[in-house]
């Protein structure tokens, strides 16, 4: 008998992939229209913020005095790791690349992970064990599939054709540089797999879903509105229309939210809920 929980976490993956894809074509659409990144990363987190504030007012109302310094310092380090490194430098990168090339770098997340979280200590090999073997398989099969897609080359897929034309002459032209969008990409990985990493000793300190998720994204708010302001101080990067712009930080931001609140944390639900019983039992 199939339960709930075991469809919905292959299925939410599956679903993280739809909207990346999704996520991956607009925004290269916009970085290509020149688009400011620190802008479109402070209101992706401002709205996510506002988004998801009624879940945790409602949902994890108690989780409130759970909340301390340790607390509020690794949802900083958090923030710092998605937002400055992994998701702005991922911009840069895609901005002076394409998308096709770009997506490759997301798939090698996990092998990055892996590998720093056993340099670290953090995650043991394992060798002899069924689970160790596993891993290691996995990792196999991410580069492998990593390398076949950067590889392989077919036809171009001509996706709203007339809006590809017309950004090719503008600002993504000027900026197309391999080199440097891969060294953009390459630490854009790092900085993914440094926030799961800290994911799990956010989880630790706070096992909250939505309350860990919406101070990540007023903190997020905050850095890339300090970081923006440092490096693009005129109004016109920061201004918004009813356009593809917004489309794409609305849409981002759905993915984005997903990421956090479903695909990653439901796998770490029933961990959530083990430390949850012990912190409240030692109240006691």
């Amino acid at each position: 008998m199939w339960s709930i929980e075991s469809i919905a976490l292959p299925l939410s993956m599956v679903l993280v992939q739809i909207f990346t894809t999704g996520m991956l074509i607009l925004s290269k659409l916009v970085l290509n229209q020149g688009m400011f990144i620190f802008a479109l990363l402070f209101y992706r987190n401002a709205i996510g913020a506002i988004f998801v504030a009624p879940f945790a007012f409602f949902f994890e109302r108690g989780m409130r005095r759970e909340l301390n310094g340790a607390a509020f310092l690794w949802i900083f380090i958090n923030s710092i790791f998605i937002n400055l490194m992994a998701m702005s430098l991922y911009y840069y990168g895609l901005r002076d690349t394409n998308a096709s090339y770009a997506v490759n770098f997301l798939n090698s997340i996990p092998v990055v992970t892996f590998i720093c979280a056993v340099i670290l200590r953090v995650e043991r090999l394992g060798l002899g064990s069924r689970a160790g073997r596993m891993k290691i398989l996995g990792t196999l099969l991410c580069v492998g599939g990593t390398m076949v897609a950067t590889l392989y080359k077919g036809k171009a897929l001509h996706l709203f054709h007339h809006i590809l034309i017309h950004t090719s002459t503008t600002e993504g032209a000027r900026n197309h540089n391999m080199l440097r969008g891969t060294l953009f990409l390459i630490a854009s990985c790092l900085g993914y797999a440094f926030w799961f990493l800290t994911q799990v000793k956010l989880f630790r300190v706070f096992p909250s879903k939505y309350w860990a998720t919406m101070l990540t994204c007023v903190a997020g708010c905050f850095q890339s509105a300090v970081a923006g302001v440092i490096i693009e101080r005129g109004k016109a990067g920061w201004c918004l229309k009813w356009n593809l712009k917004l489309a794409t930080i609305v849409f981002s931001l759905i993915g984005h939210l997903f990421d956090n609140c479903w695909a990653i944390y439901i796998s770490m639900g029933q961990k959530a809920r083990i430390i949850t019983k012990y912190n409240r039992s030692r109240k006691y």
